[in-house]
């Protein structure tokens, strides 16, 4: 565990140093839990914008996309139910003076029998070493197995506390099995209450005459109350969905980890309208499409689980989180919920029009249910870049740091290099990078020795150098280099272009999802 502290601390620190995040205000001694993206940072994150978006509304013929406003009227948060039950259980430390989401303190108990287990299980395996059969160690060692029994004795109480909203019981429970605060090492806890995220502001020229609003939490309402505007004028017919991508908001009880958990952040959700009854066979279709967007990455098939709802939300019938293996554990990137008609029934009360969709099939009129889709950018970007940070050690005292991204997403795709800053390479080198520029996010790069620049592409995940050399003048030919495998190939400068563009194509990905 501390190893992968240890990584974590690192891919923080390089994401600053490459110009992938910054802390906001960091001139002003920052702002908790608020976060710049910087040069790299910004084309990584709109990369794996448009490579979500292309596969929403380019890959399906029946989804469009809006741009909804962050400030919206205060009613419809009450409709949604935001304004009297968006909440997280909150409790202080009276020593540490730290206040924590209850929920999340019980998660982590929960995580560390998993944790005991995983020991349990690498000590045997390396006593045992290739004749080590693990499935049936977890079954049949009965330390495993008694920590999987604890594991599931407060799973289950903690499940049924969440679910009554029982706070008293929460509380009983962090006493129970003694949970500390991680600061003071002590459990001197106040009670538990409920918190309400939303951020508040007012509208208005004057105070009397102000109206009180609020930045949204979230960007799925936004889609919700257009629905019957994107319906009639696109002439739309069910199933058929509008995705869109967008900033919410959330004062968080507990901010950390980095970029995982923020007070403003991006979302790119989907709302897919379909006929009442026939939801669920929506929601496995996009419960399994969405795993597929994920793994076509290539960040490892293993380091994604599906985790299901046993508390769901008010307005759901069935849920699940698509989880992805950070340093820190497994943790939720992205979420399919089947909100049944609750939106659109909840707007059609509250507004008192009628939110409803004829059918010409069926030659009714209803309201529709809504299969959503919901992905955190923020957690996606961190998500990528951690499971593509590495260490490498070369040998012979030589190691680098790269960033192995797939080359459609890269921030940069290509660096041209002149060897030397004289005799006309530099020149040569602008010239390809002019032509290459059209195709994909190219970069001169002329400081420095050749091997520091190369260095230096690898850690911000750079996936091909060209070096333009003396040779390049004579015969029109250049070293083509490739970031993971570090191998290098003499190529004609006019091959360049067809075997690269190829590769850093936003296509290769999505002809994976078809």
């Amino acid at each position: 565990m501390a190893k992968q502290e240890d990584v974590f601390k690192a891919v923080v620190a390089h994401a600053k140093e490459y110009g992938f995040v910054f802390q906001s205000s960091e001139i002003y001694d920052g702002l908790s839990a608020v976060y710049d993206y910087g040069q790299n940072g910004v084309e990584l994150k709109n990369n794996i914008k448009r490579y979500w978006w292309e596969a929403m509304t380019m890959l399906h013929d029946n989804i469009v996309g809006i741009d909804s406003a962050i400030f919206m009227h205060p009613t419809i948060w009450k409709a949604s139910g935001h304004v009297d039950a968006f909440n997280d259980p909150l409790i202080d430390n009276r020593d540490s003076k730290k206040r924590y989401r209850a929920d999340v303190l019980i998660e982590d108990a929960i995580a560390k029998f998993d944790e005991k287990a995983d020991k349990e299980v690498a000590k045997a395996r390396k006593r045992f070493g290739e004749s080590f059969d693990e499935t049936l160690f977890r079954q049949t060692n009965p330390r495993v197995l008694e920590q999987m029994r604890k594991k599931e004795e407060l799973h289950t109480r903690f499940a049924e506390a969440m679910n009554a909203n029982d706070l008293e019981e929460l509380k009983q429970i962090i006493l129970d099995y003694e949970i500390v605060d991680p600061i003071s090492g002590t459990r001197n806890w106040t009670d538990v209450r409920q918190f309400n995220l939303m951020f508040k502001t007012e509208m208005g020229s004057t105070a009397d005459g102000a109206m009180e609003v609020y930045l949204r939490p979230e960007t799925a309402q936004g889609i919700f109350v257009n629905y019957l505007n994107v319906q009639k004028t696109g002439r739309m017919r069910i199933p058929f969905g509008i995705a869109q991508i967008g900033k919410a908001f959330r004062n968080e009880i507990v901010a950390r980890q980095f970029i995982f958990r923020m007070r403003e952040f991006e979302q790119m959700e989907m709302q897919f309208f379909v006929r009442p009854g026939e939801e669920l066979k929506w929601f496995d279709y996009w419960r399994s499409e969405r795993l597929k967007w994920h793994k076509a990455l290539g960040l490892g098939d293993d380091k994604y689980r599906y985790h299901d709802h046993e508390k769901l939300a008010h307005y759901a019938n069935a849920a699940t989180d698509i989880e992805f293996l950070m340093p820190f554990g497994f943790k939720e990137v992205e979420g399919i919920h089947s909100r049944t008609d609750f939106d659109l029934s909840q707007h059609e009360k509250f507004s008192g029009k009628k939110i409803r969709y004829f059918d010409p099939e069926l030659n009714e009129s209803y309201v529709p249910y809504v299969i959503e889709t919901s992905i955190g950018v923020d957690r996606m970007f961190l998500s990528v870049l951690c499971s593509c940070y590495e260490e490498q050690d070369l040998g012979g005292g030589d190691s680098r740091v790269v960033l192995h991204f797939p080359a459609p997403i890269a921030p940069v795709k290509c660096a041209v290099l002149p060897l030397v800053k004289k005799d006309g390479l530099p020149e040569k080198a602008r010239e390809i990078q002019h032509k290459l520029r059209f195709d994909m996010a190219c970069v001169v790069d002329e400081k420095d020795s050749i091997g520091k620049r190369y260095r230096r592409q690898d850690a911000i995940g750079t996936p091909f150098c060209i070096t333009v050399d003396h040779q390049t003048l004579e015969d029109g030919t250049v070293t083509l280099r490739y970031r993971d495998s570090m191998e290098q190939v003499r190529l004609a400068v006019d091959e360049i272009d067809r075997i690269m563009v190829e590769k850093v194509n936003l296509n290769t990905l999505l002809k994976k999802l078809v």
